[in-house]
């Protein structure tokens, strides 16, 4: 390297250091790994090569180590202590002195192959850093700006620098987003790929909503209130089942806020999305009646169908809280079902006095049958004792 060239190439790499957070050290030793390895295909496989970069002027040489020894047997690898202190006045047996290669066409070389090698040396480092970045925020809810929407419909945001990707389908059917709006998503699992890091990034996530309530309310974020699992429908309604086992805590109070404000920030991050909080209750029965509020419930009876023994809730509402109970296109039962863990099925209390009714009809019509069969055996009885009689008699008159 000439002398200008050597100065500009370490200011670029204070300059890379600054700018990317790539050391410039490692970038030396990186360089000075690369040339040797160059120098080595070059001239030769020699153990005994070593190139360094000189921190401070940029200045590239090659040194050939040598052991000092008393004897000389293998010239490339060692040199006589008389020759050594030629060389370097306080050499003594056993060091190793490092001798100045004469390679000025290697060396003139040498700027353009170390700007190649920083140029790899940078995606490198940058591909890392950028994993690094995210394995820091994975599984957990960030602030990004809205940087623009392809055509496609992924949403590309901006978080402190790093450039991520919601795709299309991990956004929520209400999300609509222009340049510049700062929003909040969940980061999932990362993954370190060959060319790029890959990250679950989602605003449909019900991670999502989890995240937000810790964010809202200082009780779920403390562990004072748990939450006991979520059933979300992105855009529409999601319901979060929650538990405390302070009993003098208002636990739905507290997730709502005063006036609503806790739920209301969470309701305007997604959008009008509408959240039910609902107290989990260790009684499925109890759990299910919580589940399908606003709807009133009458009673529910939970039995196990099937091979698989899949619990059923069977509820019972009145007539005018049906439709209620079922919600819009099923949705209120949808919900409360994937929250609570099992299949709900909703009739109303004149359903159940006609289902009564049929059962008592059938099993009267049973019974009927049944008197009716007896009494034609019992028809059928007498006429064969009154047959075999007059054949009895018959044959006594024969006589």
């Amino acid at each position: 390297m000439k002398g200008r060239d050597q100065k500009i190439f370490l200011e670029a790499l204070d300059e890379l250091e600054k700018e990317k957070g790539i050391l410039k050290e490692e970038l030396l030793e990186t360089i000075e790994t690369a040339l040797l390895a160059a120098y080595k295909k070059n001239y030769g496989e020699k153990d005994n090569v070593k190139v360094t970069i000189n921190r401070n002027s940029g200045d590239v040489k090659v040194y050939s180590q040598r052991l000092i020894v008393e004897n000389v047997e293998n010239p490339e690898e060692e040199i006589s202590l008389e020759d050594a202190i030629s060389v370097k006045k306080r050499a003594k047996l056993g060091d190793i002195l490092d001798l100045e290669i004469n390679a000025e066409s290697f060396k003139r070389n040498a700027i353009q192959n170390a700007k190649q090698i920083v140029v790899q040396k940078v995606r490198e480092c940058e591909k890392r850093n950028i994993f690094n970045k995210f394995t820091e925020i994975e599984n957990s809810i960030v602030s990004a700006n809205v940087r623009k929407t392809d055509e496609k419909g992924n949403l590309y945001v901006d978080i402190n620098g790093l450039e991520a990707i919601v795709p299309q389908k991990e956004l929520s059917p209400t999300d609509k987003f222009v340049q510049g709006d700062r929003i909040k998503i969940f980061i999932g699992e990362v993954e370190e790929a060959t060319k790029f890091t890959k990250t679950f990034v989602s605003r449909k996530s019900e991670e999502l909503l989890r995240g937000l309530l810790e964010l809202e309310v200082p009780e779920i974020y403390e562990g004072i209130i748990e939450i006991k699992n979520i059933a979300r429908e992105a855009g529409s309604r999601s319901k979060v089942a929650v538990y405390s086992d302070d009993k003098n805590l208002d636990v739905k109070g507290a997730c709502i806020g005063r006036n609503g404000m806790r739920i209301q920030t969470i309701i305007d991050e997604l959008q009008g999305e509408k959240i039910d909080i609902v107290l989990w209750n260790e009684d499925v029965k109890e759990f299910v009646k919580n589940a399908l509020n606003p709807a009133q419930v009458l009673s529910v009876e939970v039995v196990e169908e099937g091979e698989d023994n899949l619990k059923v809730a069977k509820v019972v509402v009145a007539e005018n809280q049906l439709s209620l109970a079922i919600g819009k296109k099923g949705q209120n039962s949808r919900l409360a079902a994937r929250l609570c863990g099992v299949k709900i099925d909703i009739h109303t209390k004149s359903d159940e006095v006609a289902e009564s009714d049929e059962d008592e009809l059938e099993e009267g019509s049973a019974f009927q049958d049944t008197l009716d069969e007896r009494e034609n055996a019992e028809k059928n009885s007498d006429s064969f004792e009154v047959e075999e009689s007059a054949f009895a008699g018959l044959g006594e008159d024969k006589e």
